[in-house]
């Protein structure tokens, strides 16, 4: 009798690739699996659940036992770190993703033309760029894949964003699709589909990200404010935060945030968020889609600031050492009608999140120009609708948009969004005012408030930028009596002055 070969086999069995496992394992797929560390796969098959799938789940001790009980054409999915393997930093671009290039390294000799290598963890959609190209002159196809909603989502089903080699898609769709979370009418679209060539799908889980950064930061602004400015207690944002939920804000993050003011720490019985040290961690992602940002020059602000907003947080004792400096606004009190203020924060919030989402699909048709990338902006919309950290109702809002232009410039100038935020703007500009005047930092919606007002300006002062860069370097300019092809300089010191 011949030994059963499996459908897929993944590296890296953290608690995402457990989960990822056991999802395909439960949507009718044969898995084989394998860790660095080889007790974590004898570990991770002693569970009750890994027990109860039977011989549709199997260990592997070396990545050759690995291969070889895998049906052709391979497919093997990476969930590493890098510090899951022998780092080989001279092979990539980023030293982050160099366990990635040392497996990749060892895989290849093993493997056979048409066989598939995926990566599942969050890459630099540079060195996917790298390795499709790469792989494809050695016979091998390769994905990278963006897969998003966290641990609960790689057990229920994740948002999945794969890009790379066409030619691997058709082999990994039926999986990718059936394990993917899934929104609808009917709950049968799945949140899946094969994003773009090379490092498209990184690229956009990358965005992804960084839209997280500004969604989070906007939420805390939110509620900094209204704790501060209006000395809410946890049990009424608990409430104004369900009720928030239940309007056009209906989101994840909205949701998890109305149930962190119900926990209590069980150490003093008093409310947990209270006792946690505001000081914000970060993974990268977000400083990537900035600094991405900046070479494409495209103005993705709010994620910029919501990571400089998480690096002065992480300056806790600079900040106690200020706060005993330096003062703000003395005896300064909300004057105001409490719930109607309450309205404008919510009204501010869904502006602000509305530029962030701009930003972040602004950025992505940038990079697919940049990078001849066929991006799908409606179809990106839903995937994002379901198993991911941003997932909210109205994405569904944005693939209606772009479903009507395809080539929308901007989602500020699609009819919907359009309407929406002129319709918050006064709430929003009292908040933001409100804000300054009590002396309460709300990096997000300020920010949001300014790319807003900028965007919508037919003139900014950058004339005077340009006029001081030719006084001082003979930058030139051009004027707007002239054809736009034509650049002036000007002998600032010696023209004649009025």
């Amino acid at each position: 009798m011949s030994e059963k070969k499996y459908d897929i086999g993944l590296m890296g069995l953290a608690v995402m690739g457990q989960n990822l496992v056991l999802n395909m394992v439960d949507h009718g797929f044969d898995v084989a699996v394998f860790n660095r560390t080889t007790s974590k796969v004898d570990d991770f098959l002693a569970t009750e659940e890994a027990k109860s799938k039977g011989d549709k789940l199997t260990g592997a001790h070396s990545l050759k036992e690995l291969v070889s009980k895998l049906k052709s054409p391979r497919k093997i999915m990476l969930m590493i770190k890098s510090k899951d393997a022998v780092p080989a930093p001279e092979l990539a671009l980023y030293p982050e993703n160099a366990a990635v290039d040392a497996v990749i390294n060892e895989l290849i000799p093993l493997l056979d033309d048409g066989d598939v290598i995926i990566d599942g963890g969050n890459t630099q959609f540079k060195d996917t760029e790298r390795r499709t190209k790469f792989l494809q002159q050695c016979g091998i196809r390769y994905i990278g894949t963006g897969v998003s909603g966290g641990e609960e989502g790689a057990r229920r089903g994740p948002s999945l964003m794969p890009g790379g080699d066409p030619e691997a898609w058709p082999l990994v769709k039926d999986i990718f699709q059936a394990i993917s979370a899934k929104v609808g009418p009917n709950n049968d679209i799945p949140c899946c589909d094969w994003i773009g060539d090379r490092g498209a799908g990184h690229y956009v889980k990358m965005v992804h990200n960084g839209v997280e950064y500004g969604d989070m930061q906007l939420i805390s602004d939110a509620y900094w404010i209204l704790k501060n400015a209006l000395g809410l207690s946890n049990q009424e944002l608990y409430e104004i935060f369900a009720e928030w939920n239940k309007s056009e804000l209906d989101s994840y993050l909205i949701e998890i945030t109305r149930d962190i003011f119900t926990v209590d720490d069980p150490e003093t019985g008093e409310p947990l968020v209270d006792k946690i040290l505001d000081a914000a961690g970060a993974k990268g992602t977000g400083k990537w889609m900035s600094q991405l940002a900046l070479d494409l020059g495209v103005p993705s602000t709010l994620v910029t600031e919501a990571v400089y907003a998480r690096a002065i947080s992480a300056m806790k004792a600079l900040r106690v050492h200020a706060s005993k400096q330096l003062s703000g606004p003395k005896d300064a009190k909300f004057q105001g009608d409490r719930d109607e203020f309450i309205g404008q924060v919510k009204q501010a919030l869904y502006a602000s999140k509305i530029c962030s989402y701009a930003q972040g699909f602004v950025q992505m048709q940038a990079a697919a120009k940049e990078y001849g990338w066929k991006l799908d902006c409606g179809k990106i919309a839903l995937l994002w609708r379901g198993g991911c950290i941003i997932r909210a109702v109205f994405l569904e809002r944005i693939k209606e948009a772009f479903d009507a232009d395809p080539n929308l410039e901007n989602l500020l100038l699609a009819p919907y969004f359009k309407n929406a935020v002129e319709g918050a703007q006064a709430a929003w500009r009292n908040v933001v005012k409100t804000a300054v005047e009590l002396g309460i930092p709300a990096p997000g919606f300020t920010t949001a408030l300014t790319y807003f007002d900028s965007y919508r300006s037919e003139r900014l002062p950058a004339n005077l930028i340009q006029a001081q860069r030719d006084y001082f370097g003979a930058h030139t300019y051009k004027r707007v009596d002239k054809p736009e092809d034509e650049s002036f300089h000007t002998d600032w010191i010696n023209v004649k002055k009025s």
